[in-house]
Order: C-alpha cells, then structure tokens, then sequence
C-alpha cells in the first residue's frame, strides 16, 4: 500500500510539474545531494531562481570549497559570460552545468575522491538593472559533501522493498488458500451431485414414476 500510495504521489507530482511547465516556466529552488562514491560523478547542485525574471540582469558565479580541516579556497567562477577555474586539487575535474538563464548554475565534480569530502559554497550575485536604479542580491548555498568508499543503501528504499516482498508473500498465501477454498467446494459440490445420482439409480423403477418435480403455479 505503501508503495502504490508513494506511485500515486511521484505520479501526480509529475503530472503537476509537466502541466506548470507547460503553462510558463518555472523555476524550483532544489537541495543538492550530499552524499557522493569514489570514483563516481558528483552533481553539486546550485539552483537560485530570479525574482524579476522580465528584469535584465548580470550574473556572476563564484564556487568555494573548505575541507573539514582547513580554509576556504576558490575553486570555479563565472564571470561577464567566461569560465575559469583557480589552481586547486579540482582543476580539470570540474563541468559547468548551468542553464541558459544561470538561475542553474550547477557543477559536475568527476571522479570523486575521498579527500573531496568537505563544504562546497556557490555564491550566485545578480546585478539588476532597473530604468532609475540597480540592485544587487546575493545568495549563497552551501554543500556539506562526504565521499564514501561504497554506496550506502538508502533506509526508506530498503523499508519499501522489504515491504514489497512482504506484500507479495502475503498476496501469494492469500491466493493459495482461495484457489484451495475454492478446490474444495468444487468436490464438496460434485461428491453432493454424485451421492444425489448414486440415490436416484438406487431407487427401483416403480417408485421413479412417483418422483415428480412439484411445479409451481
């Protein structure tokens, strides 16, 4: 039940996305995972959706990283349209991942390490530009990052897939007692027919002229 209630709302939540982004865009700010496998690839995912989007607006884009032990260093920047990434123990392991809009403006970290566990921050500064005026917004979005050597398995799945299995036992048993329930009424009803012809050819021929079905006016 579980299960077909948790289809139901990732269903109906599709459907609600599909149908608002077909009636205008939208932007939804998005939390980044935190959890990474060494030797995979790490999304590290920075979403900061604009306000006025009719506004014209200059973004700037600045990605830090801290280790657990450690100070905070520049890792990536966009800045005026352009990419470019500082000397750190990630240059060359960085993709930029962002939209055209830049309300994403996400990295992909490849082939994660052990040691790239720590805090990331994306600091994303817009610079709208108003007829009479600007007005800066600043928004900073930080990623707790921990590495792990191997996959950790995720409780809530765990718990569903052991409720799934639980769910088709209990299915299983369900029909292998109607199917014998069933099976016995079945021979229940023929030995009854069976016993009721067995009766009929036992009486002598005589009295079987007598043996009228009452009819009812």
């Amino acid at each position: 039940m579980a299960t077909w209630r948790n289809t139901m709302f990732w269903g109906l939540s599709l459907l609600l996305l599909l149908f608002v982004e077909v009636c205008s865009p939208v932007c939804v700010e998005v939390p980044s995972g935190t959890e990474a496998v060494q030797g995979h690839n790490m999304t590290l995912l920075c979403i900061s959706c604009m306000q006025r989007e009719e506004v014209f607006a200059i973004t700037s884009v600045e990605w830090y990283y801290q280790p657990n032990n450690g100070n905070r260093s520049l890792i990536y920047e966009f800045i005026e349209g352009k990419h470019s990434e500082p000397k750190s123990p990630f240059k060359g392991r960085l993709q930029w991942s962002g939209s055209k809009d830049l309300q994403d403006v996400s990295l992909i970290l490849h082939n994660v390490t052990i040691a790239d566990s720590g805090r990331f921050l994306c600091a994303v500064n817009r610079t709208l530009h108003f007829e009479a005026h600007q007005h800066s917004i600043q928004s900073n979005i930080e990623i707790n990052l921990i590495v792990t050597e191997v996959e950790n398995e995720d409780f809530t799945s765990v718990l569903s897939e052991i409720m799934m299995y639980i769910l088709l036992a209990f299915l299983t048993l369900w029909l292998l007692i109607e199917v014998v329930y069933c099976y016995r009424k079945i021979s229940k009803a023929e030995e009854i027919t069976q016993e009721s012809v067995t009766d009929y050819l036992a009486i002598p021929s005589e009295n079987k002229e007598n043996c009228s079905v009452p009819v009812e006016e």
